[in-house]
């Protein structure tokens, strides 16, 4: 073939005189730059090479991450995982061998990502993020994605999601709001874990976690201070009551002290739970934002329910049955705790099958009660819950669900319900920042991304100033807005 014929056959003399006037057009001090980016832009994107490997999370547990290329470049995602699974949400795939990695090895979802999914998605258009989940679920085949495993399609399908916004040339939180159909973004008001308890810590207190969240803020950054202050202000109170070896922190980074631990298994309940928000109440009032800065509780109460009680002693080997408590005694609690202290959100009140008592507690109206072991993230439970009127808001894990375009149904599925939005990290996490702009994307509401203290923690929120920094004067913080 000859020079002029290969010109000819790929139309490069008209693909390179239009790059040359563009460039002519632009005045571009540097056209030979100006030509490469041109050409570059003008070739359509699509999938190249899916890359997969065994990374660990924040607990030094196996999960995995994914490196997607396309003619644009390398895109790379990972995924997060809980301290269990539960039967209604996707499904993790795990190696099991006892002898590698304690059985939490991710090799299998590794292969199945190099070899079946790559294969499938090679060639695709990264734009069409729908066309892309849609494939996986079908080369999977299994209602929970047991096939494939959810750990391995959520980390593909979030760098198809990062391809896609690279290929439009717009940031990734914008890429998500288009995909939704949600034209305009919102900084979410952070729930920051400040104390840590349940399964989170080795701690005495038996609910997971205590929240701060900073409603009375202007600004996303504002937002942040509030929270760090709040958190180095704990750290001195929890210090000069128990002395500086009860900062250690929890697997989200809150604090956890042992309270009251002298009297714990004599104490009432209800001190028992008021010396905890003691130590957080004054924590915001040093910081001289009272008024700014709600409190959340994340009482993950399945984790203590034996039968139809609650057993607050449950991480003790010596049990007193002095703080067994029924559930008519949990929601006298939440009512007092409501009434005395800022709270305005509990998540999990009661064990995630106790449909009864949680419809009763959220129909009073006191505060948001936030669905997350109830709903897991599944659409047919969250109808149950819609119809029920059993929760307000829901509490977004998306590696329960699976794909970012079911991600995106799930959320538009509890908004037309007028219900709240809880985008969460979980206890595993990665330097991934893509809840943060799935958030944003989505216009949550509300994100849970654990304390202003560790890194895979902090990724999330430093994402956000960057989006709020980039949005500029069009950028909207959902502060007293937060539960829309």
């Amino acid at each position: 073939m000859s020079v002029q014929e290969y010109l000819d056959k790929y139309m490069l003399s008209r693909k390179l005189e239009d790059a040359v006037n563009a460039a002519v057009r632009a005045k571009t001090p540097d056209p030979v730059l100006f030509i490469s980016n041109h050409m570059r832009k003008s070739v359509q994107s699509v999938i190249t090479k899916i890359k997969a490997r065994q990374i660990l999370d924040s607990r030094g547990i196996p999960t995995v991450e994914v490196d997607l290329f396309t003619n644009k470049g390398l895109f790379r995602a990972s995924v997060p995982s809980g301290n269990s699974t539960a039967m209604y949400e996707a499904l993790e795939l795990r190696d099991g061998d006892k002898g590698v990695y304690l059985g939490n090895g991710v090799a299998r979802a590794v292969r199945i990502i190099n070899d079946k999914i790559s294969e499938a998605l090679v060639g695709m258009d990264p734009t069409l993020q729908s066309q892309i989940d849609q494939a996986m679920i079908d080369l999977d085949k299994t209602e929970k994605k047991g096939e494939l495993g959810a750990n391995a399609i959520l980390a593909v399908s979030i760098a198809a999601a990062k391809a896609g916004a690279a290929e439009k040339e717009i940031p990734l939180y914008k890429h998500i709001a288009d995909l939704s159909g949600k034209p305009t973004p919102m900084l979410p008001v952070p729930a920051f874990t400040v104390i840590s308890g349940g399964k989170h810590a080795g701690n005495n207190l038996a609910i997971q976690e205590i929240m701060i969240l900073p409603t009375g803020a202007s600004r996303f950054e504002e937002a942040l201070q509030m929270g760090s202050e709040t958190y180095h202000h704990l750290k001195a109170v929890i210090t000069e009551k128990y002395g500086a070896h009860d900062c250690n922190v929890g697997e989200d980074g809150g604090f956890a002290p042992n309270v009251s631990r002298q009297v714990f298994y004599v104490m009432d309940l209800l001190d028992f739970f008021r010396e905890a928000l003691d130590l957080v109440q004054e924590a915001i009032s040093r910081t001289g934002h009272d008024e700014k800065i709600k409190i959340a509780l994340d009482i993950a109460a399945t984790n203590f329910c034996i039968g139809t009680r609650y057993d607050l002693d449950f991480k003790s080997p010596q049990k007193s049955g002095q703080n067994f408590k029924s559930a008519e005694d949990m929601i006298e609690l939440y009512k007092e705790l409501c009434s005395d202290y800022p709270v305005v959100s509990i998540h999990d009140p009661f064990d995630k099958e106790d449909w009864e008592r949680i419809k009763h507690f959220s129909g009073l109206g006191i505060c948001q009660v936030v669905g997350g072991d109830l709903l897991m993230s599944n659409t047919k439970r969250i109808e149950r819950a819609i119809t029920e009127s059993a929760c307000n808001a829901l509490l977004l894990k998306a590696n329960q669900v699976g794909t970012v375009t079911e991600v995106i149904e799930v959320v538009k599925q509890a908004k037309e319900a007028h219900w709240g939005v809880v985008t969460s990290h979980r206890c595993g996490e990665t330097v991934d920042s893509f809840i943060a702009d799935l958030s944003v994307g989505l216009a949550a509401g509300q994100i849970k991304a654990g304390a202003p203290c560790r890194g895979e923690r902090l990724e999330k929120y430093n994402q956000l100033l960057r989006i709020e920094e980039e949005l500029g004067e069009e950028a909207v913080y959902a502060g007293e807005d937060w539960k829309q």
